[in-house]
């Protein structure tokens, strides 16, 4: 299939857009690197420098697309709660010009990478597609808005649509993997402490009611994530839009997280116990029931030492020689 892959010089974008070109497909890559790299895009994937909003409908009217994968989206929930409006403008507004253009150029089926974000307080661990969506920050909040509008343009024009929702994506893809200029993820952070960029690491809470006291979160292997992708695009279905949570379905504490990076750079990366921060919930785990019984999808690079283990050798590949 020939594809568009939006914010594909990103960490997700640019390992899925890799897995598509293994998997034979035709990928234009199409991102304004406010956050992506140029070297990210990868070989054989055709780029498109630009704002989403701008261009869209410039690429996709060159014809012959029969899928959007959209990854383009600001993703700080922070940043989100103090500036709300470039979350709603670069969020919901360009999803809707992107949707606008591919009805306009006939382009059928699009996969969405939602968040686990959108379900904000779980009610219930494992969280279900069921639970109750009720986002806590405007970036949660934005990306529901846009499964709202997949909904109805599935409903409305016959779109194939499915949103993906998933929690702590982590690991890399040979030379495709995380780099952020504002890095809030954990695995990433431990690991700069053990390059030198960071004196230590601070774990937020050690008395939460959890095994040893700190935070659990379902972490999910990049490459993993990127498969389901493959598999919601060939398994879409026209004026149908489906939602499917991603992960390991099982939780990882910041503890475990901590000493597995030990473990893995043999660092003894020193950590601080800091206060909790507001709003965290003490265990975070999604449920792939859905996905393992719709499209077959089910993780198998879920031990942790194997997706930090990949982290570190994509992080101290790009280290100066």
């Amino acid at each position: 299939m020939k594809l568009l892959v939006t914010g594909g010089a990103g960490y997700v974008g640019s390992v899925c857009a890799a897995h598509l070109l293994e998997a034979g497909h035709e990928v234009v890559v199409l991102d304004d690197l406010s956050t992506g790299h140029r070297d990210a895009v990868p070989d054989g994937a055709r780029f498109a420098e630009g704002n989403l909003a701008d261009i869209a409908g410039t690429v996709l009217g060159e014809g012959g697309f029969e899928g959007v994968l959209h990854f383009a989206a600001r993703s700080l929930v922070g940043e989100s709660v103090t500036h709300p409006e470039l979350y709603w403008e670069n969020n919901v507004v360009v999803a809707l010009r992107l949707l606008e253009a591919m009805r306009e150029h006939a382009v059928p089926r699009i996969v969405f990478s939602s968040t686990a974000a959108t379900y904000g307080e779980p009610e219930q661990v494992p969280i279900l597609e069921t639970s109750p969506t009720r986002p806590t920050n405007p970036y949660g909040a934005s990306k529901l808005a846009i499964d709202m509008m997949l909904t109805s343009y599935a409903a409305a024009h016959g779109l194939a649509a499915t949103s993906l929702r998933y929690f702590n994506v982590a690991g890399a893809h040979g030379r495709y993997g995380e780099r952020h200029t504002v890095e809030t993820h954990l695995i990433p952070i431990v690991l700069q402490v053990a390059t030198g960029h960071r004196e230590s690491v601070s774990v937020y809470g050690d008395d939460w009611p959890t095994p040893d006291g700190t935070c659990v979160r379902d972490y999910i292997h990049v490459d993993d994530l990127a498969e389901a992708h493959l598999l919601a695009l060939t398994n879409a279905t026209a004026g149908r839009h489906a939602i499917y949570n991603l992960g390991s379905g099982q939780g990882f504490s910041v503890k475990e997280v901590i000493e597995a990076c030990r473990g893995v750079t043999g660092h003894p990366i020193p950590a601080t116990t800091a206060p909790r921060r507001a709003g965290d919930p003490a265990v975070l785990i999604a449920s792939s029931h859905a996905a393992a019984e719709a499209l077959g999808w089910r993780p198998s690079r879920t031990d942790i030492r194997t997706i930090v283990g990949d982290a570190w050798r994509f992080t101290r590949d790009r280290l100066p020689v």
